[in-house]
């Protein structure tokens, strides 16, 4: 409501060309009837400049002041703010949800008139209910219209009780709360017209919005879109993809739809939670026929729920800015609520592949990646995980073989060693034989490691020479292979011809801040190796003499020592 009882304000607005098209407004009210959209745009005009009204089309009424360009509705906004002429939840919007403008009545758009010299608005009082006639037209509303009430009180942080319609002790110190925070008398009993303040607040953030009811055929989905923060891109199944009407914007919306079982549920629950538009951080609950997963972070809330029914898999996804939670929690319940099962899924051939496809997206959404990876492999049966320690310090979170939470149980920042120990005990196919042994110069070596970062499943060796049992400063700690290796690699294990581990593989970063010639690495002894194990409490598998080992059988021991180690 404009406060023009107790203030009197100075307003200076700009004109700009007449234009309702790509045009910007301060929308300062929504009503649910014309009447009473017509009657606050009447008093309003006798305020401030430039007042018009528009239809939304979704049975609300708009009163806005402009047009303008962005820039000046932003600082208008502001400027009336400051100046408490206008309600706290006035927001800038776009010409693009209003419909037939019905303020001025029969007459054009036509932009704030230029305020030649600063004339103060005039003091009015708007007449109102005396708390006796209050009470009266309170004990007129239904049930629904009082639990609308306390809803709409909850919501703007003034009440925590029950919603039950029953106005006691505490919705009426509610009322009085919500009276003072709105410069009204606190007499814990809300008019009429501060009621309709109240539930306009509540909905002011439903109406920018502009939720209209979307019926997806092809996915067999209706419920409401917020189309102003949204737009339909494409079909890729199994969603229907709305993205940001924004550049700048982090708002998205998924619809979900396939056909399937309870296998492919599970599997669709799987894949959701690796997209990088669903959080690490948040509730995860997984049923018969239903899931559900939440995820929040400094940037984004998201929210996806999936319903199994008749072999149908249908259901939706809200993603939004995380500064703007009061938002995200109405539109999430309001789509929830709308939220329509019709015949019929997504077929999967009305997208047709493109060259746009990659392993790092699902359906065309980015799967969520690691800060960076590398390589590491098992040294106990119970599952820990020796890798290079470089950069670890700096990880979130770390994970082997793509989920597996591990953490830090022991590092030796000199030898560049770090022991990952996983929650509970693991049955790993294989662990690492470490000989210390020393080793014979130019024998052959291979690394099992992750050189294209995890893009493959299993490890990959690569092949090399024992070139120095020193590095290049003369460091008996360290080997010198003739090996080309890259950044992921390091942390993999050096395999001599009998799949004995004799060393790991280092960074070369670590190494030195020179630029090195290709085929040159490094690697940690395994006598250091061993002693490094023992110190952290664990024993070193014994040796099984054995030949050595065909390529074939190189490759299957690498695939069930290597892991990949991500770094999030």
């Amino acid at each position: 409501m404009i406060r023009t009882a107790l203030i009197a304000v100075f307003l200076f607005l700009a004109a700009l060309p007449a234009r309702a098209q790509d045009s910007w407004w301060v929308q300062i009210a929504a009503r649910p009837t014309l009447s009473a959209a017509t009657d606050f745009a009447r008093e309003a005009a006798t305020q401030i400049s430039g007042i018009h009204g528009f239809y939304l089309g979704n049975g609300f009424y708009a009163i806005a002041i402009g047009p303008f360009d962005r820039s000046e509705a932003d600082q208008t906004r502001s400027r009336l703010l400051n100046a408490r002429a206008i309600p706290s939840d006035s927001f800038v919007k776009d010409s693009r949800s209003f419909d037939q403008q019905f303020w001025p009545i029969g007459g054009a758009i036509t932009a704030p008139a230029v305020a030649l010299a600063p004339a103060p608005l005039a003091t009015a009082t708007l007449p109102d209910e005396t708390p006796r006639e209050a009470r009266a037209s309170e004990s007129t509303l239904t049930r629904d219209e009082r639990e609308l009430l306390q809803t709409a009180l909850q919501w703007a942080g003034f009440y925590d009780a029950a919603i039950d319609g029953a106005f006691g002790r505490g919705t009426r110190a509610a009322m009085e709360a919500w009276q003072l925070a709105n410069a009204a008398e606190p007499t814990g009993i809300l008019t009429t017209r501060q009621r309709a303040d109240l539930v306009a607040q509540y909905n002011a953030v439903l109406t920018a919005l502009d939720l209209q009811t979307t019926t997806e055929t092809a996915a067999g989905i209706e419920m409401l879109i917020p189309k102003a923060s949204v737009v339909f891109t494409e079909y890729q199944p199994p969603f229907v993809k709305y993205e940001a009407s924004s550049d700048a914007g982090s708002e998205r919306v998924l619809l979900i739809s396939q056909a399937g079982d309870a296998a492919q549920l599970r599997g669709l629950y799987e894949v959701m939670q690796s997209l990088d538009i669903v959080p690490v951080e948040g509730e995860r609950s997984f049923w018969a026929d239903r899931f559900v997963i939440e995820g929040r972070d400094e940037n984004i809330i998201s929210y996806t729920e999936a319903n199994l029914s008749a072999g149908e898999i249908k259901g939706f996804t809200l993603v939004w800015p995380s500064d703007d939670l009061a938002t995200y929690q109405r539109l999430r319940r309001e789509m929830q609520a709308s939220f329509a099962r019709l015949t019929g899924t997504l077929d999967p051939a009305i997208a047709p592949p493109s060259e746009d496809q990659s392993v790092d997206m699902v359906a065309g959404l980015a799967i969520r990646q690691p800060t960076f990876a590398r390589s590491g492999f098992y040294v106990s049966q119970s599952g820990h995980v020796l890798t290079s320690y470089q950069g670890l310090d700096q990880c979130s979170r770390i994970t082997v073989a793509e989920d597996l939470m591990m953490r830090i149980e022991v590092i030796d920042e000199d030898l560049g060693l770090a022991l990952l120990t996983p929650p509970t005990a693991q049955s790993p196919r294989a662990v690492a034989q470490i000989d210390t042994a020393v080793p014979r110069l130019r024998d052959r070596v291979a690394v099992a490691g992750f050189p294209f970062g995890g893009v493959l499943a299993d490890p990959t060796l690569t092949f090399g020479t024992l070139a120095d049992l020193r590095n290049l400063k003369g460091d008996p700690s360290q080997a010198r292979l003739e090996l080309t290796a890259q950044p992921s690699d390091a942390g993999g294990p050096i395999l001599n011809s009998k799949g004995h581990v004799i060393g790991m593989l280092l960074t070369t970063e670590a190494q030195s801040q020179q630029t090195l010639p290709e085929g040159v690495s490094f690697a940690v002894k395994s006598a250091d190796i061993a002693a490094f194990l023992t110190t952290a409490g664990l024993n070193v598998a014994p040796l099984e003499q054995t030949d050595a080992l065909s390529p074939v059988a190189q490759t299957r021991l690498a695939a069930d020592l290597g892991v990949l180690v991500s770094c999030w």
